[in-house]
């Protein structure tokens, strides 16, 4: 079965069945998900001097299904694969952060063609969980990964100084780490210094928090080659900039400022020394005016391709 993915301009397709194929897909053919991959065109990868524009995806696999007021926004799997494929149709787009279970269904849509592709690989860490900062490998492995014909693997890492559970989260990313760079794949690490408050975990995004959680993420592993930092946007970004050598992406998270203020902040960050571009999801997908197509263009606008990485 040959499926196309959305244009960038469709509207989205209201149709309770439109996505019944997947499920039929699954059912019969689970070994499709593999050919397909193996079909898949790569990326030609990250190059200086071109930025790159990842959509990131794989919120829903720890609980964490919220965007804005809405405690349930990215619950509706046939919406979040209705917006991913806008995003995707997008040919500033350059690839996907994602869980096995969506990436599986983008493999089958056909809507990875020519993109970067990174697994999410701990998951276990589930908004609320009572051991949250024990954020177990559920998701994609490196073996998993390399067999995909992806590119890299996305791993987040909160360090909490207060609580036990740190240690071996940090040991498990040094270990995933070592696996991906064993396999020459991109380990893309998204620290932050995070307390427990009133039940809740919070990340730190003072400047100085941020800092010192580049310093203890860049250190994991037993070689740095083949990482990357996945940042938050902060105050002093300057200062953030100049702790790693390290390729960095900016993350979005859940905004709390307008459209127009976030992107002025990405626009800023972009222009430092090391940053590679942009891993952004929620902020995208779920716009407040519901224009998915327009908010991707929009911060695709921000990305800065020199002369030289053009040719």
């Amino acid at each position: 079965m040959t499926l196309t993915p959305l244009a960038s301009n469709s509207a989205v397709d209201d149709d309770p069945r439109r996505y019944e194929h997947l499920s039929t897909i699954r059912l019969e053919d689970p070994e499709a998900v593999a050919r397909a991959a193996k079909a898949r065109r790569r990326h030609p990868g990250g190059k200086a001097g071109r930025q790159n524009f990842i959509v990131a995806a794989d919120h829903p696999a720890r609980g964490a299904l919220a965007v804005g007021s809405d405690p349930v926004a990215m619950a509706d799997r046939r919406q979040l694969l209705d917006r991913l494929q806008i995003a995707l149709a997008n040919p500033a787009v350059d690839g996907i952060l994602a869980s096995p279970d969506i990436m599986d269904d983008l493999l089958l849509l056909g809507a990875l063609d020519g993109k970067l592709v990174f697994g999410s690989m701990n998951r276990g860490g589930l908004a609320g969980l009572v051991n949250e900062f024990d954020d177990r490998f559920t998701g994609h492995t490196a073996a998993a990964l390399e067999a995909l014909g992806a590119d890299g693997g996305k791993m987040l890492t909160r360090i909490c100084l207060g609580d036990p559970d740190t240690v071996v989260t940090l040991e498990a990313t040094a270990k995933a780490i070592d696996s991906l760079a064993e396999r020459k794949l991109i380990a893309m690490v998204e620290p932050f210094l995070s307390v427990r408050e009133n039940g809740r975990v919070r990340n730190d995004l003072s400047t100085n928090a941020v800092i010192k959680s580049i310093g203890i993420a860049e250190g994991l592993g037993s070689t740095s080659a083949y990482t990357w930092m996945k940042l938050p946007v902060v105050a002093e970004m300057e200062r953030v900039m100049a702790a790693t050598t390290m390729p960095t992406v900016l993350l979005g998270g859940d905004p709390a400022g307008s459209q127009d203020e976030v992107f002025a902040t990405w626009g800023a960050a972009l222009s430092l020394p090391g940053v590679q571009g942009l891993t952004v999801g929620r902020t995208l997908l779920y716009p407040n005016d519901g224009d998915v197509a327009g908010a991707v263009a929009a911060a695709a606008s921000l990305l800065h391709h020199t002369t030289e990485a053009s040719e």
